[in-house]
C-alpha cells in the first residue's frame, strides 16, 4: 500500500513497501529540467546533475562512488525536460546511506571551478556522441521543429556555446532557484517502513526553506521542418503532431491510438512498412505528454533513397488507422498498455518511479488498479476521435540522412 506524508516545508515523502524483497530503491525527484532554462544557459540542468557527483558533503567524486559501492549499491541521476532525478539502489539496511548521499548531492555540492571545466568537456563529448547517432539526433531536431524558439524545443544537453558559458555561480543559482523542498519528492520502494523514510527525510531535508518558483514558458506546438543531409545508406525520419498533455481528458485515448499505430510487431506501422513493404527495419510511434502540451511522434529508419516514400506510407497508415481502427486492435493496445505498466512494477525501481510520476502528474497517490480502470473505460469512438484530432494538427518533421522533400 502506498503512503504519502508532506513535511512542514512542503517536501513530499512517498513509499511503496514491498516486504517480499531484500532491497530498496530511493530517489529524489525535482520538478525542474531543460524547459526551465534560458537560451543562454541551455544545458545547465543536465550539467548541474553531472556536477553534484564531482564532490558533495565533504566527499570527493571517488569517495561518493566508493561509499555506495562499498555496500553493493548503485547511485545515479537523470535529467529530462521537466524532471531531474537522483536515485540509489541498495540493500534494505542501507537506506539511510542512500538518503544521506542524495541529500549531500542536492544540498552540499562543492562546485569547484576546476571540476566544472573538466565536466564541461565530458558533457560536450556526450553531446558529440549523441550527434553521431542518427536515431538520437533526429529526435532533437524533431523537438526543435515542434517547438521552435522555445525552451521546450531545445536540447536537454544544450550546445557547445551554452555549456561552455556556464559558471560556478550559475550552478549555485540553479540550486537555489529550482531545488526548493516544495518542488521535491523523496520516494522509496522495497523493504522499508514509511515512518522510517519520513524520519530520514525530516533529518536530511526538514530545515530547507520553501519558496515559489517562476513557471516555465508554455509549450506551444507550432510545427516545422529540420533536415540534416548526411552521406550514408540509411536515413532517420521522425515526424510529430500535437497531442494531449498529461491530464487532458483524451490523454489515455491518444496513448491507445499511438499503441495501435506503432507499438509492437502487430502494430499497423510495423506490419505495413516492415512486414508488407520492407521499407524499414525500425518503426515505432508514441504519444509523449508534458504538463501543458504533448506530441504524437512516429520514427523510422529506412534506405536514404526511400525516405519520402516511407514518410508518405507512414502518413497513409495513420490516416487509415484513425478511420478504421477495430475493436480487436483496441483490445490488443489496451492489453499492451496494462501489461507494460504491471511488468514495470515488478521491480523496486519500477514501483518508485511509478509513485513519483503519478504524484508529479496528479498531485496524489494513484493505485495501478485505477489506471487499469481508466484504460478499460476508453471507447473505440474516443480512440478514433483522439487519432483524428492529432492527425488534423500541424506537422513537425525531422530527418537525418537522405533528402527530405519540400513541404507541399
Amino acid at each position: 500500500m502506498m503512503e504519502l506524508t508532506t513535511l512542514a516545508n512542503g517536501l513530499r515523502v512517498a513509499t511503496r513497501p514491498m516486504q517480499s524483497v531484500e532491497t530498496v530503491a530511493v530517489g529524489l525527484y525535482a520538478e525542474t529540467g531543460s524547459r526551465h532554462e534560458s537560451a543562454r544557459l541551455n544545458g545547465v540542468a543536465h550539467l548541474f546533475e553531472h556536477m553534484v557527483f564531482k564532490g558533495a558533503g565533504g566527499r570527493s567524486a571517488r569517495q561518493i562512488s566508493e561509499a555506495v559501492e562499498d555496500v553493493g549499491g548503485d547511485l545515479n541521476a537523470s535529467t529530462d525536460r521537466e524532471l531531474t532525478a537522483f536515485y540509489a539502489s541498495l540493500l534494505a539496511p542501507d537506506l539511510p546511506l542512500g538518503v544521506g548521499l542524495i541529500a549531500d548531492l542536492v544540498r552540499r555540492p562543492h562546485f569547484e571551478a576546476k571540476h566544472l571545466e573538466l565536466e564541461k568537456k565530458v558533457v560536450i563529448q556526450e553531446l558529440w556522441e549523441a550527434r553521431d547517432i542518427g536515431g538520437d539526433l533526429v529526435f532533437d531536431h524533431l523537438q526543435e521543429a515542434a517547438f521552435p524558439g522555445q525552451a521546450m524545443g531545445r536540447s536537454v544537453l544544450g550546445n557547445e556555446a551554452s555549456v561552455e558559458g556556464v559558471e560556478v555561480d550559475d550552478l549555485h543559482a540553479w540550486l537555489a532557484d529550482h531545488y526548493a523542498p516544495n518542488r521535491l519528492i523523496l520516494v522509496a520502494a522495497g523493504k522499508l517502513e514509511h515512518a522510517r523514510l519520513v524520519d530520514l527525510a525530516a533529518a536530511a531535508f526538514g530545515d530547507m526553506g520553501a519558496h515559489a518558483a517562476a513557471p516555465p514558458e508554455p509549450g506551444l506546438f507550432a510545427g516545422g521542418r529540420r533536415a540534416e543531409r548526411r552521406k550514408g545508406s540509411q536515413a532517420h525520419l521522425a515526424f510529430a503532431m500535437p497531442a494531449p498533455a498529461w491530464n487532458d481528458a483524451d490523454a489515455n485515448a491518444a496513448v491507445l491510438f499511438a499503441d495501435v499505430a506503432g507499438t509492437g510487431a502487430s502494430s499497423r506501422l510495423f506490419q505495413a512498412l516492415r512486414e508488407d513493404q520492407g521499407l524499414a527495419y525500425t518503426v515505432s510511434a508514441a504519444a509523449q505528454s508534458y504538463s501543458d502540451c504533448g506530441m504524437f511522434w512516429v520514427y523510422l529508419a529506412c534506405a536514404s533513397d526511400q525516405l519520402n516514400w516511407a514518410h508518405a506510407e507512414a502518413e497513409r497508415v495513420l490516416a487509415d488507422a484513425a478511420a478504421r481502427i477495430t475493436p480487436a486492435e483496441l483490445d490488443r493496445a489496451r492489453a499492451l498498455a496494462k501489461a507494460g505498466m504491471m511488468m514495470s512494477l515488478e521491480s523496486c525501481w519500477g514501483q518508485a518511479s511509478y509513485v513519483a510520476t503519478r504524484l508529479l502528474r496528479e498531485g496524489r497517490l494513484v493505485e495501478p488498479a485505477e489506471i487499469v480502470v481508466r484504460l478499460d473505460a476508453v471507447t473505440l469512438d474516443e480512440v478514433r476521435a483522439a487519432g483524428n484530432r492529432m492527425l488534423a494538427g500541424p506537422r513537425a518533421v525531422a530527418s537525418v540522412g537522405g533528402k527530405l522533400a519540400k513541404a507541399a
